[in-house]
Formats: structure tokens, C-alpha cells, sequence
């Protein structure tokens, strides 16, 4: 949990035991976070998480097995470098939602509107209230 520079609300997992025990259920209701869940054999409802696996996960790490022998070193690899890349560099497109003159939501994608997550959460107004209670906005102005 510390990993998270910002306060969790919400977790979303797949129908798999790999993701969600009772371990995690216990911990995840002691901090009264919600959870959903994917429906089962449907694929699309976690395309996202799949999309990362393959293009952050497999590219660093490959497809094989990581020995016990190195579970140390690899953890280390995701804390330091892998996941404050992940987190604070990728660009995301922020859409915007116009609604016309009869009232049809219209949803745009803009260039202009690309940003990295970090460059979103500091445009929104008053952030510092989302960031954990040990992370300042100077600390993540540091890693980012």
C-alpha cells in the first residue's frame, strides 16, 4: 500500500484467486475500499490489465517462470525502477465531453489533452487532499 502515492478508493480485480483472497478482501474492507470484480469468461472486462501485462510486465520480464533465487532482485527492479516509470511516465489521453445544443454527449480526444497521470493529478484543483498523508507533491515533483 505504500507503493501508492495516492489514496486508494477503489479496486478493481479479475474473477481470479491469482488477484482476489481472503487476504486481500480482509485488508481491502479494513481500509473500506470498494471492490468490483470481472465477470466470468468475459475477456474484455479486463483488457486493460492485459494490455499492461503485455507491454510493460512481459517486455521487462519475459514470459517464463522467475526463480524463488531471484524474487528478491526482481521486487526490488519493480519498487525502484519499473513501477515509478509505469506510474509517473506513460502518456494518457484525457477525454473531454462536449454536449451540443440538444443535449448529445459528445466525447473528444485530443492531443492537446495528452498527459502523463502525475501532470493530471497536479492540474486538478487542491491534489494534495488525493496523496497519502507521508507523500508530498515536492516528493513525487522528484520522482517524476
Amino acid at each position: 500500500m505504500e507503493g501508492f502515492p495516492f489514496i486508494i478508493v477503489g479496486f478493481h480485480a479479475e474473477n481470479g484467486s491469482a488477484y482476489s483472497n481472503d487476504q486481500v478482501a480482509i485488508l481491502l474492507e479494513k481500509l473500506r475500499i470498494e471492490v468490483t470484480k470481472s465477470r466470468p469468461r468475459q475477456s474484455n472486462d479486463h483488457a486493460l490489465a492485459e494490455s499492461k501485462n503485455g507491454a510493460v510486465v512481459r517486455k521487462q520480464l519475459g514470459d517464463a517462470h522467475i526463480p524463488q533465487l531471484f524474487s528478491k532482485q526482481v521486487n526490488t527492479f519493480w519498487a525502484d525502477f519499473l513501477d515509478p516509470s509505469v506510474t509517473f511516465h506513460p502518456p494518457c489521453v484525457f477525454p473531454e465531453t462536449i454536449t451540443d445544443a440538444i443535449g448529445k454527449a459528445c466525447t473528444r480526444f485530443r492531443y492537446e489533452d495528452m498527459k502523463t497521470p502525475y501532470e493530471k493529478l497536479k492540474s486538478v484543483p487542491d491534489a494534495r487532499q488525493y496523496l497519502n498523508v507521508c507523500i508530498t507533491v515536492e516528493h513525487l515533483d522528484a520522482i517524476a
